[in-house]
């Protein structure tokens, strides 16, 4: 295999050191899975994987482990000799800033963050309602 094949990139957005070393012992457990380059980018690092299977793997493993958006998506590459479709996957972690517990503003109410997921879920300080809000309208 050439030292520069890939077929996909994770790329974390605003990782932590505990999410960088998270996955660097995940790939460091694994004979069949590398990485072949590391590129820093605005808000964040790209790492390009060897296995596409394994990074699909890993981005649910993130997204179990840390707060935040996970974002999947493929993208056609090349057509093989044999007329077969090949597809490069890129796994988007965008970890969150958000804390549990924390006090924050959405539309002009207090709100408290109760749960941290696929989606944040925060309860009105005023009504006691619960909320749920992707990472996405929180952002803006």
């Amino acid at each position: 295999m050439r030292p520069d094949y890939f077929e996909g990139i994770l790329q974390l957005r605003n990782p932590d050191n505990e999410v960088i070393d998270f996955v660097n012992r995940q790939v460091a457990k694994r004979n069949d899975v590398r990485v072949s380059k590391i590129a820093k980018v605005r808000n964040g690092i790209d790492m390009y994987f060897s296995s596409q299977r394994y990074l699909r793997i890993l981005g649910k493993k993130l997204k179990v482990h840390f707060p935040g958006e996970m974002i999947m998506s493929s993208k056609l590459f090349t057509k093989s000799s044999t007329g077969i479709d090949l597809y490069r996957v890129n796994v988007l972690f965008r970890l969150s800033r958000l804390k549990k517990g924390e006090i924050i503003t959405y539309r002009g109410r207090s709100m408290k963050i109760m749960h941290l997921g696929s989606k944040v879920t925060c309860k009105h300080m005023d009504t006691g309602r619960s909320i749920t809000l992707s990472y996405d309208a929180l952002s803006h």
